[in-house]
């Protein structure tokens, strides 16, 4: 199925291609993703309402987000994202909680790339909101995960974070495994707050990121 504009436009900012601050000119846009100048309007102007472009004079640019629009955002991801993970520990298949597991032991031959880790932490989070089987959930973490795009960097990228948010990973997926609510929902919570810690640190240029 082809993408549409809107969603090219998104993935790359998404990767990186496109990062906070840059610009994004209609006709570089046209002959990158080989569409007309039209669908790219239309879905520059969608990204703008959505506050994931700004303006800068009479360009558009990667807005980037300010030191409460972070907290706010860290705020209610913990808060999704721990709901996630007490429905996934009610609702998993067995199959789904294989995949996490695999996901999990996976993920630890990516310990000295932090640019494939991040791409792998972004996989088990999306797992672990399928698996909590509520499709209106699913929806508002899909807009969460959206403005998560928006940070220059992954907080997976400081000295040391990789190994800890693995382990961190490995005992959701234990508290999902054994259908423990609480547990599940504490896990992530806590591994989201870790992963806001560290964001602080590196913008307070207490980390430094490799």
């Amino acid at each position: 199925m082809q993408k549409d504009a809107y969603t090219l436009i998104l993935e790359a900012i998404d990767a990186g291609t496109y990062r906070p601050g840059d610009r994004l000119v209609e006709s570089e846009l046209a002959e990158r993703f080989g569409v007309s100048r039209t669908p790219i309007r239309e879905a520059l102007q969608r990204l703008e309402t959505q506050s994931m472009l700004t303006r800068d004079g009479r360009s558009l640019i990667v807005a980037s987000l300010d030191h409460n629009q972070l907290a706010e955002l860290y705020v209610v991801r913990a808060e999704l994202e721990g709901l996630a993970a007490r429905l996934a520990a009610r609702h998993a298949s067995p199959e789904e909680m294989r995949v996490l597991r695999d996901m999990v032991e996976a993920d630890r031959q990516l310990l000295n790339d932090p640019a494939a880790l991040s791409r792998a932490n972004r996989r088990f989070h999306k797992m672990i909101h399928l698996a909590s089987h509520n499709r209106y959930l699913v929806q508002q973490l899909d807009l969460v995960h959206r403005s998560m795009a928006l940070l220059a960097s992954t907080s997976l990228a400081a000295e040391g974070r990789t190994e800890t948010a693995l382990a961190e990973h490995d005992a959701i997926v234990r508290a999902i495994e054994a259908r423990d609510e609480a547990a599940a929902q504490l896990a992530l919570r806590a591994h989201i707050s870790k992963a806001f810690e560290t964001r602080l640190k590196i913008d307070a240029g207490e980390l430094r990121s490799r």
